[in-house]
């Protein structure tokens, strides 16, 4: 199996990558930009791994994509490559629109040509799998879950382009006979985070004796999926899925953002306690709410779940607490990017906001 992965220097994408080389044989090649997001150091590991390749590309740029496709002749496609926080897409939306729906257009139009040419000799063997996010549902009052029968409704910059991503690939698989597969998730948290996201912001802000930043009166709730299960759940996506399906990925691991920093200054109270021998939880500071903030996401996995075997393995705890060390113990990395993002509030109206 030879899979062309994009935006593997990523969060998400890098993790999958280690999955993918530790737990089969396949070979991987990495299509990246190399944004401010990404981090080619949470791929060091792998790096001189004979199965693995890293590809500077922009996926918007299609001759390039092309010629790649020639080179690798990849059996499957794993879409990962985007631009992903909310707080950024409200100041600077282009970019999001850019990389997320026109790149994702130029990826199904390289795809879909490939396949047409290799389909007669080699049928059944190509699929698209294009990673989404809940987002795109829109959001939750008290009760109900998203499931993949759920409607479209975003309301962030971010997720609407998330949304019309998912739905040029829905439409290439219906139009065109591309085969596909859609999957969304809920939010991942987990080691090489861009420090930008909100798990690492507090655990870096508070390891920093900064002020701890949550958003109106943090009752927004969230489902949080450790990342190293869903690489898991994405890989399963490649071996089992059926063509033109739709599957989500959840934690089942549901707090609202208040009680989750507050669980995050439990666990650093106990794991590098201050010097002044207070909680964390006395930093913590109540801000402006985010412009359109949804109230609240939650996934039903139950179709994942019967059909792949997936489940989520980490609780929420757990999760925490090897996150937390993990920042503990990579200090280096984390002040490495102070130039990419320096712990600023991202995301506030003004008049460049659409510019």
């Amino acid at each position: 199996m030879k899979v062309l992965l994009t935006g593997g220097a990523g969060f998400i994408g890098s993790t999958v990558i280690r999955e993918i080389l530790s737990e089969t044989q396949w070979q991987v090649c990495n299509v990246d930009k190399l944004t401010y997001a990404s981090s080619l150091t949470s791929l060091a590991d792998v790096d001189s791994n004979p199965r693995y390749q890293l590809e500077k590309i922009d996926i918007c740029d299609s001759a390039a994509m092309s010629d790649l496709f020639s080179r690798f002749q990849p059996d499957a496609v794993m879409h990962l490559a985007a631009e992903t926080h909310v707080d950024r897409s409200i100041s600077g939306p282009g970019n999001f629109i850019e990389t997320n729906i026109i790149g994702t257009y130029q990826l199904l139009e390289v795809s879909y040509k490939y396949w047409r040419d290799q389909k007669a000799q080699q049928p059944g063997k190509f699929l698209f799998h294009h990673i989404s996010t809940d987002e795109v549902f829109g959001e939750l009052g008290d009760s109900g879950f998203f499931t993949e029968d759920t409607a479209y409704k975003p309301n962030s910059p971010y997720s609407a382009s998330k949304a019309s991503s998912d739905h040029l690939v829905r439409a290439w698989h219906k139009t065109y006979g591309l085969p596909v597969v859609v999957t969304n998730c809920s939010n991942n948290y987990g080691p090489y985070q861009f420090p930008e996201k909100l798990i690492p912001h507090m655990i870096i802000q508070a390891l920093s004796e900064n002020p701890l930043p949550v958003y109106g009166d943090g009752s927004n709730v969230r489902d949080w999926i450790f990342v190293e299960d869903h690489a898991k759940g994405l890989v399963e996506v490649i071996k089992n899925s059926e063509v033109g399906e739709t599957y989500l990925f959840g934690g089942n691991q549901e707090i609202s953002n208040l009680d989750l920093v507050k669980n995050i200054c439990s666990l650093l109270d106990v794991d590098f306690p201050r010097k002044n021998k207070l909680s964390y939880d006395q930093l913590i500071t109540f801000v402006t709410d985010r412009p359109g903030h949804d109230f609240r996401y939650a996934i039903d996995a139950s179709k994942t779940e019967k059909k792949l075997g997936w489940k989520p393995e980490t609780s929420l705890e757990n999760g925490l607490r090897s996150t937390i060390k993990w920042y503990l113990d990579h200090k280096s990395w984390w002040q490495g990017l102070s130039k990419q993002y320096d712990g600023s509030r991202l995301g506030l109206l003004d008049n460049k906001a659409t510019q």
